[in-house]
């Protein structure tokens, strides 16, 4: 089931000369189930190449390790995080993010970037559960870069092995300045993944800005950051 509405860009006007947020353009939206959906915008933000290559250029991208059995792991992808009240890598993404707090109507202090270098790049599946409060949650992705698999499962397939695509039910392939918000329940009961791709593609820069209401049972599980340990 989808449905269409409208999102403006902050005040102001975008100028021609640099990545600007799109005014009035379409959103469609698909519930993955009574309290879970999921918002597409197409080319949210024009000049996408141009915010991907200062980005990729001006941010202090860094690799973390996680602890998984015997040894550490470096991931495969690259961070940043930055606050509003710092000095951002493009005016654009403080345009993004009062854009997005004025269409969900939640609180967006600051926003995390990962970047994806190339095709052996990839994010598990997996659902956000460091906001620990999962039941009414607001996810939003700004993706630049090249198009690739971003899919989503519902976690009740996470245990179905040979099933293909590892149980996904939806592949949004965002890319090239293109918008997603999953909203509701989704972290709650779905999961989401950046797979990795069998041929050459170019690399890909995801803005993320997350939010929670903090109301329903806490997660109680461990981070994803957390070390593994084989049982003994």
């Amino acid at each position: 089931m989808t449905d269409h509405a409208a999102v403006d860009a902050a005040p102001g006007g975008p100028a021609a000369a640099r990545p600007a947020v799109r005014r009035g353009v379409s959103v469609e939206r698909t519930w993955l189930d009574e309290g879970s959906w999921v918002d597409v915008v197409r080319a949210w933000v024009e000049g996408a190449e141009a915010l991907y290559d200062t980005l990729v250029a001006e941010v202090p991208w860094s690799r973390s390790r996680v602890f998984r059995y015997e040894r550490w792991v470096e991931q495969n992808y690259e961070a940043a995080s930055y606050r509003l009240a710092e000095s951002l890598p493009d005016p654009v993404l403080r345009d993004a993010t009062r854009a997005l707090r004025a269409r969900y109507n939640v609180a967006f202090n600051g926003f995390s970037l990962v970047r994806y270098r190339d095709q052996r790049s990839s994010m598990a599946f997996h659902r956000d559960t460091d906001l620990r409060w999962l039941d009414d949650t607001v996810i939003a992705l700004l993706v630049l870069g090249a198009r690739r698999p971003f899919l989503l499962r519902p976690r009740a397939n996470r245990h179905a092995h040979g099933m293909p695509a590892k149980g996904a039910s939806h592949d949004l392939a965002p890319g090239h300045g293109d918008l997603i918000v999953m909203g509701g329940r989704c972290q709650q009961g779905w999961e989401h993944s950046v797979a990795a791709v069998d041929h050459p593609v170019g690399g890909r820069v995801s803005v993320q800005w997350r939010w929670t209401s903090g109301t329903g049972r806490p997660f109680a599980g461990s981070s994803y950051r957390a070390p593994l340990y084989f049982d003994h």
